[in-house]
């Protein structure tokens, strides 16, 4: 090649990617304009739920989600305070986000009153709710408490709690690793130059994702944005320090970039798209799922992995052609300087004593190690990953949650989140029966378009009933009836209510259905749980076949999976001892497992195929168990290097307080660590040293009965 193309073709490609990121850098702060926290548009169609949801505009006026203000004086509410609650109420029927408010309701006990102000379909609900809070705060009389709650309330919460994972979350997650790039390299331009290529991928990524959710394709929630984010940073990270550590043994071998980058390239390409390959696969499985939050994760995540894979071929090969040896200042590579050597007594360094351990103790080693990773797994005996309540997302100080304690106190628990039963009109005695005879049903109303407060009273004899000034709406033959639940709507007695309320109404009427917020967190968890019975047997067949196909063996990746399912159980079980003993979690999210798993086994086989690749290419040169701790030396340092980044990178979803997060940062996070240290650089390698040349079969290099 010429050498004007030598300068060009590197130039072009940085000056492509400059424009990408500049086009991409500004829609990092316009994500969240193509992102959704309502829990009921992630549900499938399929759901119970989900077509209340949408049927229900043909039962009432439309109108977006009710905000519950609650108000107590202990002791009981004055005469002055029932009149600054009736001023409140008027105050907010004025507010242009608001749609309709109820009249001030008292309480049975009269130490409270709950006033109900349904938003506008066109409101912001964080805004919203947040102007309203002021509203609420500046009309309390003296010695009056007053929150926020409801369905706009924990949304308003969550919305608060997602704030940070535009600007905080990417900012912690790439300081992290700058500083442990700087410890491991000792090098100011390299972090740089890294983080530059994660970046800038990253930038193509969002880019690319507000687009595709402009248009309707995808959907995007917090927990997808800030996964994102993660997994982009530390993907690319990863890729990019495989090709660094190639380009650096290169330059002792090559006088000139270009050569060095030719063999850097020969030697990583075929690792690096097998392990991006191998988890943009394992995400794309996500695409099984029935819940649409699983479901979108699936092609977003697989748009990153992607453009990390781009950027860690492309963006950083032209970035270290441009700087050479200068990039590793001030421990630059020379020409013809000597390789370490990795193995024998001359070898020195924790990777060759590790080898050496290996050699000597193989079976002990992964025997130990095995039963280690066994009795952590043990935890998973009290992992509960069937749900949390909506009260517990967000983890620290929550308005709307302290507003639901003292909705409970005072009132039905169900206030102003009501089960919605749609069925037929013809059934509706029979229904309003069977909804009232449900243990943990408090009250029930019908719909009805044509009332001020959008329902009418109905008892087992409204069928019959003549003269009545309003009757419920009737649509498609249906009707929609209204029942308030006892308890609050997101605790455990209020989904087995939902449970009984769905067989009761079945009873009269097979076709009936039930929505509402309980029944959405019914048929969201159910299915999470469904999702990851399927999902995570497919994750591991579809693995383990890019795996035989990548070593062209039938052992190896046996014995890959194997451990990397082990280390899998124990960083769960670690886990859900923490939750439960340290962190006094309430739960788990069903979907906790899933994600952990699937990103835990597709980028724990990362580490193996960059482990066993060069194994492999080792061993065809100097044989089975030779090759194996050649490689174990040669890799150590940058798959260590690369756990430690990618586990920073995760840990850093903690610093966004909601629940199903945190879990995720510390399971992924402390698995990843786990498989760097313990199976990576210890199971592998002694399992793989003791079984040999078969661990080969049926490849020809396990017929090789003798190290060369």
């Amino acid at each position: 090649m010429s050498r004007f193309l030598r300068i060009v073709l590197p130039a072009l490609v940085i000056v492509v990617w400059l424009a990408i990121a500049s086009v991409g850098g500004p829609y990092f702060g316009k994500i969240s304009e193509v992102s959704t926290n309502d829990q009921t548009s992630f549900l499938p169609a399929s759901a119970d739920a989900t077509t209340v949801q949408e049927r229900s505009s043909e039962f009432r006026q439309e109108s977006g989600a009710p905000a519950i203000i609650v108000l107590e004086r202990d002791g009981g509410m004055s005469s002055s305070d029932l009149s600054a609650a009736k001023g409140l109420a008027t105050q907010l029927g004025d507010r242009d986000d608001v749609e309709s408010v109820s009249p001030v309701i008292p309480s049975a006990d009269g130490d409270a009153v709950e006033i109900v102000a349904t938003l506008t379909t066109a409101a912001d609900t964080g805004d919203a709710v947040e102007a309203i809070r002021t509203d609420v705060q500046d009309a309390l009389p003296a010695g009056v408490s007053g929150h926020v709650t409801g369905p706009a309330g924990f949304t308003a919460d969550l919305t608060e709690a997602f704030a940070g994972i535009d600007g905080l979350l990417l900012g912690v997650a790439l300081a992290a690793v700058f500083v442990i790039l700087i410890v491991v390299y000792r090098s100011p331009l390299l972090p740089i130059l890294v983080l530059g290529t994660a970046t800038f991928a990253l930038c193509a990524s969002i880019l690319v994702v507000w687009w595709l959710a402009k248009a309707g394709i995808v959907t995007v929630n917090g927990q997808v944005q800030g996964i994102l984010s993660i997994l982009v940073i530390g993907a690319a990270t990863d890729y990019a320090l495989l090709y660094t550590a190639r380009f650096r043994e290169a330059l002792r071998d090559h006088r000139t970039g270009w050569g060095a980058t030719k063999a850097a390239m020969r030697g990583s390409l075929e690792p690096i798209l097998a392990s991006g390959g191998t988890v943009i696969v394992g995400v794309l499985c996500l695409l099984l799922s029935d819940l649409n939050s699983n479901k979108a994760l699936g092609p977003v995540a697989a748009i990153g992995i992607a453009f990390s894979l781009l950027a860690a071929l492309s963006l950083l090969p032209a970035l270290l052609l441009a700087f050479r040896r200068a990039a590793f200042w001030p421990l630059r590579p020379a020409y013809g300087s000597a390789h370490p050597v990795l193995t024998g007594p001359e070898a020195r360094g924790v990777w060759a004593r590790v080898g050496r351990l290996v050699a000597k103790r193989s079976r002990v080693v992964w025997i130990v190690c095995t039963v280690g990773l066994v009795a952590m797994g043990t935890g998973l005996v009290g992992l509960k990953a069937d749900g949390v309540p909506q009260s517990d997302l967000v983890i620290g100080a929550s308005q709307a949650r302290d507003g639901q304690d003292v909705l409970a106190d005072h009132f039905p628990g169900g206030s102003g989140s009501p089960a919605q039963v749609i069925g037929s009109e013809r059934d509706l005695a029979a229904l309003v029966d069977a909804v009232t005879a449900v243990d943990g049903v408090d009250g029930v109303v019908a719909a009805a378009k044509d009332t001020p407060s959008g329902t009418v009273p109905v008892t087992s004899d409204t069928s019959s009933a003549g003269g009545v000034a309003a009757e419920p709406t009737v649509s498609r033959g249906d009707v929609l009836l209204e029942a308030t639940l006892s308890d609050p709507a997101d605790s455990d007695a209020a989904e087995q209510t939902v449970r009984d309320l769905r067989t009761a109404v079945e009873r009269v009427d097979p076709d009936a259905v039930v929505g509402g917020v309980t029944a959405t967190a019914v048929d969201t968890n159910d299915t999470g749980i469904r999702d990851r019975t399927l999902i995570i047997p497919v994750v591991l067949v579809v693995i383990l076949l890019i795996l035989m196909l990548l070593l062209r063996s039938i052992v190896a990746p046996l014995v890959l999976i194997g451990s990397v399912i082990v280390s899998f159980a124990a960083a769960l079980g670690v886990g859900a001892l923490v939750f439960d003993h340290v962190f006094h979690f309430p739960g788990a999210d069903p979907s906790v497992p899933l994600y952990s798993f699937v990103f835990l086994v597709a980028l724990g086989v990362d580490y193996n195929i960059f482990l066993m690749t060069r194994v492999r290419e080792e061993a065809l040169r100097h044989g089975p168990h030779e090759g194996v701790l050649r490689g174990l030396g040669v890799t150590g340092r940058v798959i260590t290097s690369a756990g430690v980044v990618l586990a920073a990178t995760f840990a850093a979803l903690g610093v966004i307080p909601i629940l199903f997060l945190v879990q995720i940062a510390f399971v992924v996070a402390f698995g990843v660590l786990l498989d760097t240290i313990v199976v990576r650089s210890l199971l592998v390698p002694a399992l793989a040293y003791d079984v040999g040349r078969r661990a080969w079969w049926p490849s020809r290099l396990s017929r090789a009965n003798h190290d060369m």
